[in-house]
């Protein structure tokens, strides 16, 4: 009896391979080791950190996370220890587990983010993710930054500079004029992947207290009630970019997964899903699996881009 033969998850992200194409979105992954009891971090195609900057940041003050209609409104102000706290105490035990490992890099200034990739550079870290466009600083840059198509350009070059070969992923912001004017302007200045969509800008009110329910005011929408959303801007940079774009905004479900590989995306990222079941990255991967079993195709590279439009 002939032995059905494993379907191929493995995806191609510029000179990476992934053995998967589901990956831990920054922010809700810690440093990469928190859920390695539910999760091992070797187990997914990469793992994001969460966002680092040049000196440690406090965040914003609590509250700063509330649930709305299907989905999450978090403003925590990319909190994190700063980059060289990573690189000294986490970078070689995430690394040490095989996993293949991002970072995240946030700034207030373009020379901040080029600082910070210069830094990890010098690193095992497998690749770096540009966040340009987080809703919920309150200081300038990170909106700004990723609306603006020449800062967004400059932004880019600098890093891809300064990151010396490695490989830079570029998270735009979803709520410009037109989506595919950035895409093309970070595929200019070298950026290997473009991330779509991050969180929208959003709110919630407290009716008793009459007061915003978030200490920030305003934070940034996420989950299922995105998705939507996010499937059209992949669909439309995956077609005027020949970067590849990685797909995240509601994926909690393998069929999820595979609406933003048919729209295009050459991977998925999962977070607000991975705050509600930490299992749910193993559940996908599974899912996808089974699928293309059931389905009798080879690869899910086949699935990308296959949507009939016509």
């Amino acid at each position: 009896m002939t032995q059905e033969k494993t379907p191929d998850l493995t995806v191609k992200i510029g000179p990476l391979v992934l053995k998967n194409p589901v990956i831990a979105a920054s922010g809700t992954f810690g440093y990469g080791l928190e859920l390695s009891d539910f999760v091992p971090p070797e187990s997914l195609g990469a793992v994001i950190v969460k966002g680092l900057s040049l000196e440690p940041w406090p965040g914003n003050p609590l509250p700063r996370l509330v649930e709305s209609s299907g989905g999450l409104i978090n403003a925590i102000g990319l909190e994190n220890m700063g980059v060289e706290e990573f690189i000294k105490n986490h970078l070689d035990k995430i690394k040490a587990t095989g996993a293949t490992v991002g970072a995240n890099i946030i700034g207030r200034t373009v020379e901040e983010y080029a600082q910070v990739a210069k830094c990890l550079a010098k690193t095992p870290i497998d690749f770096l993710e540009l966040n340009v466009s987080c809703p919920n600083l309150s200081t300038p840059g990170g909106l700004s930054f990723g609306s603006d198509p020449e800062i967004c350009f400059k932004l880019t070059s600098m890093a891809v500079s300064a990151a010396s070969g490695l490989p830079v992923f570029v998270k735009l912001p979803p709520l410009v004029t037109d989506i595919t004017i950035l895409a093309k302007k970070v595929e200019e200045a070298g950026a290997t992947a473009i991330s779509l969509i991050n969180t929208i800008p959003a709110m919630s009110v407290d009716i008793i207290n009459k007061r915003p329910t978030l200490a920030h005011v305003t934070g940034g929408l996420s989950g299922p009630p995105i998705k939507p959303i996010a499937l059209r801007l992949v669909m439309l940079c995956a077609q005027a970019v020949n970067i590849p774009i990685l797909g995240l905004g509601g994926v909690f479900t393998y069929q999820d997964a595979l609406e933003f590989i048919l729209v295009g995306a050459s991977a998925v990222q999962m977070g607000t899903a991975v705050l509600i079941d930490p299992l749910s990255p193993l559940k996908v991967i599974e899912g996808l699996s089974n699928y293309l079993k059931s389905q009798k195709i080879s690869s899910i590279s086949l699935l990308k881009g296959q949507i009939q439009t016509a």
